[in-house]
């Protein structure tokens, strides 16, 4: 048995669609909203909640473009997001016992 508090998990990324958003962020770099919400099976207000929460605290940075005058937004993961996702990952794999 560990000593490992699952209080440490970081509250922001443990929410089952962000968890999604950043694990896709971390493996496809960049991904348009419609692309996450593809993957994630989400609905757009879903979605854009959840997208809003990540970028608030500095986890996703946005890009908005027109693309044959289509509005386009894209996300990716800022560097502070990596950090966080990677502390997830590792708090996850020491509260499994695979440090």
């Amino acid at each position: 048995m560990t000593d490992f508090d699952y209080r440490q998990l970081d509250e922001i990324i443990h929410s089952r669609i962000r968890l999604a958003v950043m694990a896709l962020l971390a493996r496809h770099q960049v991904l348009s909203f419609g692309e996450l919400k593809e993957q994630t099976k989400s609905t757009d207000g879903n979605l854009s909640i959840h997208l809003r929460k990540l970028e608030e605290v500095g986890y996703l940075e946005v890009q908005k473009q027109f693309i044959k005058r289509k509005p386009q937004t894209t996300y990716q993961l800022s560097s502070a997001g990596r950090v966080a996702f990677s502390a997830y990952v590792s708090k996850m794999q020491e509260l499994l016992g695979g440090e």
